[in-house]
């Protein structure tokens, strides 16, 4: 067993995993937590252990890279993988100048099923932290969309990818970004129709990525997995069609159609455009957003975007924490792992090679790429109307909203809140949290909708029992499964 640094890695997706491996390469300890039931993140979402597909490479893109990071870290002896571990809180342990050994935060942890009883409680203060937490799938609302049948893309491709289960047979695939054209693929190996892919951003914005050929010249892997995706839709006849987007979804207790229009460069739907289309099923994603609540939790800036900053050690402003992966920025798989080799080797006190960081580069000019194309325009907030729902978890609409901004005469998000109880549900504002502070005028302000001092809800009966590991001591040797 490594004497080393403890390094605790919360996230098993892509940068995660990178920096688990390269932290434990540089000599850490290692634990990786991770609230899935297996290792591997959205972007390696599978069937588990007990029901395999025979072709799962055909289903994933680099299958084989997954397939070493896990097999690596399974045969580390100073790696510990826990998986069904939910991070719930964070605790900052402030230190002065004169304590530069001492350990920044402390993890409360509960492992087991989300809705079981009796999970094993954790507390653990490493003396290094990565934040790999990757970010959701950010859904703008529209009328219809709390209709049965309406999903975030990312949870039709989970089913699609972990349960092989299509969430309807007619799907319209609509949003913003080049993850559509995935969640479109696995939804066909699936068995569902797709009836098309609406893109919103125009061909003009599009057309940025065509701009400094040189960058893309640095990604080849990225035009050859578009190409590929472009065959895809052309095999099925897949209408991919920019400039458009669901404006509206239709149904009795079930979304039944969609209206489809064309939208002009901000967003805003072009009057006359529109059309429908008959529909069991909608994947929706306008991007990404985040999840920033441990980041915020220990202390770490923000950039103006609203992602964690990190420098070029990817070392963010609180001291002994590290960030990699999209929560620094929505930059797709191949950035994810370079930022987590660069991330992990830090946080052990490694070298970093410069390869890597070349390599973590070429991907963040393309995901400066990616958002130049794809960002949300603010032109959308044209297709709500006053009946339209903005927070699901508690119905709140857009008239609510407006009328709560017009009696009250405030602009905060916090006065609106409390006043309207949008955001205030289940969900606490993760899935209207953006919107509902661009609707509100308060759009970039520092924490917004992302503080939560509970990151997940939890039972009272989970925190009486204590805590199984000691918080200054972890044993890594006893404490869960190696993925």
């Amino acid at each position: 067993m490594s004497g080393g640094r403890h390094v605790v890695v919360v996230g098993a997706g892509p940068a995660g995993l990178a920096a688990a491996r390269a932290a434990a390469d540089a000599g850490a300890r290692v634990t990786v937590l991770d609230a899935a039931d297996e290792p591997g993140g959205q972007y390696w979402r599978h069937l588990p252990a007990d029901r395999r597909a025979v072709s799962e490479h055909v289903l994933h893109h680099r299958w084989g890279t997954f397939g070493a990071l896990r097999a690596a870290l399974a045969e580390h002896p100073a790696v510990t993988v826990r998986t069904s571990a939910q991070v719930w809180s964070l605790d900052r342990l402030d230190r002065t100048d004169d304590q530069t050994d001492s350990r920044p935060v402390r993890l409360h942890v509960l492992v087991g099923e989300p809705d079981g009883l009796g999970r094993e409680r954790l507390v653990l203060e490493p003396d290094a932290l990565v934040l790999a937490t990757g970010a959701h799938d950010r859904t703008l609302p529209f009328p219809g969309w709390q209709l049965p049948g309406v999903v975030t893309a990312g949870a039709a491709q989970a089913l699609a990818k972990g349960e092989r289960v299509a969430v309807g047979r007619r799907v319209v695939v609509a949003g913003s970004g080049p993850f559509l054209l995935p969640v479109a693929s696995s939804l066909l190996r699936t068995g569902a129709h797709v009836v098309g892919v609406h893109e919103a951003s125009r061909a003009g914005a599009l057309a940025r990525w065509l701009a400094r050929p040189w960058e893309l010249a640095a990604v080849p892997g990225k035009a050859a997995e578009l190409a590929g995706y472009a065959a895809e839709l052309a095999r099925y006849r897949m209408p991919w069609r920019p400039g458009e987007a669901v404006v509206a979804a239709h149904g009795d207790g079930q979304v039944e159609a969609v209206t489809v229009a064309r939208l002009d460069a901000r967003w805003a739907p072009v009057a006359g455009t529109e059309r429908v289309v008959a529909a069991d099923a909608v994947a929706v994603s306008h991007t990404f957003t985040p999840r920033l609540e441990l980041a915020v939790a220990a202390g770490c800036a923000l950039t103006p975007a609203r992602f964690v900053g990190v420098d070029a050690a990817q070392a963010t402003s609180a001291p002994g924490v590290w960030a990699a992966g999209e929560v620094t920025g929505i930059g797709g798989a191949d950035a994810a792992l370079a930022e987590g080799a660069v991330a992990g080797a830090a946080a052990a006190g490694g070298a970093v090679r410069g390869a890597v960081v070349r390599e973590r580069d070429r991907w963040r000019a393309f995901a400066a790429r990616l958002d130049a194309a794809h960002g949300v325009r603010g032109g959308w907030v044209r297709w709500l109307r006053d009946d339209t729902v903005v927070c699901r978890c508690e119905e709140t609409t857009y008239g609510r909203l407006r009328e709560v901004g017009e009696l009250t005469g405030s602009r905060a998000t916090r006065s609106v809140k409390l006043t309207s109880r949008a955001g205030l549900g289940p969900c606490q504002a993760r899935v209207c949290g953006r919107t509902l502070e661009e609707l509100v005028g308060e759009h970039g302000a520092e924490h917004g909708t992302d503080r939560r001092t509970v990151v997940v809800p939890v039972r009272l009966g989970d925190l009486a029992a204590p805590p199984s590991s000691p918080p200054h001591h972890p044993d890594p040797a006893t404490s869960g499964d190696h993925p």
